[in-house]
């Protein structure tokens, strides 16, 4: 059985089903497994048979979580030119790829506490779909609560109603004024502090968490089968999970010849690409708010890898990077990336709507954006496409002039009464609210 390491080297070595629930390693660092397996020779068809010959979780679970996907291939594969598909990772209850990962991570969370006898508070930092997808992935699961950070006025309408008209009693919002990265170091902090860690029973259902990030390897693997052929695939991304698992989906031997990352403004990941050095700047606001990030938490995982593994060398790079702002990163050659602004978002929606009669969202048009830029002659190229453009009316109706049809699970959403608390960017606010609403609080 696979065993499980923190990138930073000092944390206990743990099994997957503790660090399922553990999220965050106590030293600091990121689990990964101590070894990367590779594929089974013989691949199954189907999406749920293939997830469990890849990830090794039961077949019935599988079955489950994917029974609220509105699509019979979870993440189907749509050509639209003769060398560069769409692969549709948005079917799931909340219209993100977030929902690929977190409505089997919720499962295997809430299975595994029953098991224990044992609650978690789920405390999460969302730039936008990872909120919505955790709190349906938590409603209705006994042994978890859970409290989203977002960054106020920083995402959406949509998605932001996604969160806050859910009206379930282990269900909590937080806007905090600030950014998602702001969020982000929140969670951290409270997971870096081991006796609030402790008291409040903190669980991670962030990308920090290893089950998201195994849990997204077979997509993957079923776009370049849907392919037939060896090819690249383009993802936009922000934190750098999804991203990070197509590098080890590759790594166990799927034959993916690169890829092509997509940035929005907020371009630390492509600047890395292209120079070797990491410098953050102010966050901005895009159209794609998803990746308003600078700080790309699953980046630590590649990191290690590209550091031969060595904890310590990890841990002095990442705590010099968070403490002055810029370092100089290893890089990996199988990365290409390109830098979309606001302006070519909204011309490669219209210019995709134009071409081939099909709507995507501001992000997935990130994706589609980089690819054009970076791609080699006769490159066949699949492109992540992250969330239904439903979600970003704004965008694509300023792209294109249409109004995208709204399906029926957001509708309820849009029309609910929002509940959410404001609070300032201070981690003893935020640790008094989640300390408010912590299992271990409502159990005394």
């Amino acid at each position: 059985m696979t065993s499980f390491v923190s990138t930073r080297g000092r944390a206990p070595v743990l099994e997957f089903d503790d660090v399922l629930l553990e999220g965050l390693a106590r030293d600091g660092g990121l689990y990964v497994p101590d070894a990367i397996g590779k594929l089974p020779g013989d691949l199954p068809a189907g999406y749920v048979e293939l997830a469990a010959a890849i990830t090794g979780i039961e077949h019935d679970v599988l079955v489950e979580a994917y029974a609220t996907f509105d699509h019979p291939d979870v993440c189907p594969v749509l050509q639209l030119d003769d060398d560069f598909w769409v692969q549709e990772l948005w079917h799931g209850p909340t219209l993100a790829f977030k929902d690929v990962a977190l409505q089997l991570v919720g499962r295997l969370m809430d299975a595994e506490l029953e098991r224990r006898g044992e609650r978690r508070t789920i405390v999460v930092a969302t730039s936008g779909d990872t909120g919505s997808a955790a709190i349906a992935a938590c409603v209705g699961r006994a042994n978890l609560d859970i409290v989203v950070l977002h960054p106020a006025g920083r995402v959406s309408d949509v998605q932001r109603k996604q969160m806050t008209t859910v009206d379930e009693p282990n269900v909590h919002n937080v806007a905090i004024e600030g950014t998602f990265d702001d969020c982000q170091d929140l969670v951290k902090a409270m997971f870096a502090d081991e006796v609030f860690r402790d008291q409040m029973q903190l669980g991670a259902m962030n990308s920090i968490n290893w089950g998201r990030v195994l849990a997204q390897i077979p997509y993957y693997v079923s776009g370049q089968l849907a392919v037939g052929h060896p090819c690249t695939f383009a993802v936009p991304t922000g934190n750098f999970g999804n991203a990070l698992a197509g590098w080890y989906a590759r790594k166990m031997g799927t034959p993916i010849e690169r890829f092509i990352i997509g940035a929005n403004t907020n371009d630390i990941l492509a600047r890395w690409v292209a120079s070797g050095a990491l410098v953050t700047e102010v966050v901005v606001p895009t159209w794609s708010p998803s990746m308003d990030i600078q700080v790309s938490s699953n980046l630590e995982r590649l990191l290690f890898e590209l550091l031969d593994r060595d904890g310590a060398r990890t841990a002095d790079l990442m705590v010099r990077f968070r403490e002055i702002g810029s370092v100089e990163a290893p890089r990996d050659p199988s990365f290409a990336a390109a830098r979309i602004d606001d302006r070519e978002t909204l011309d490669v929606i219209r210019n995709v709507h134009e071409r081939y009669g099909y709507l995507i969202d501001p992000h997935t048009a990130v994706g589609v954006g980089a690819a054009r830029k970076a791609r080699r002659d006769g490159e066949r190229i699949v492109c992540l496409s992250t969330a239904h453009p439903a979600k970003f009316p704004d965008a694509v109706r300023k792209a294109t002039g249409v109004e995208p049809e709204i399906p029926e699970r957001l509708a309820a959403a849009l029309e609910g009464e929002e509940r959410y608390e404001r609070l300032a960017n201070d981690l003893a606010l935020v640790k008094g609210y989640v300390s408010a609403n912590s299992s271990a609080k409502l159990r005394e």
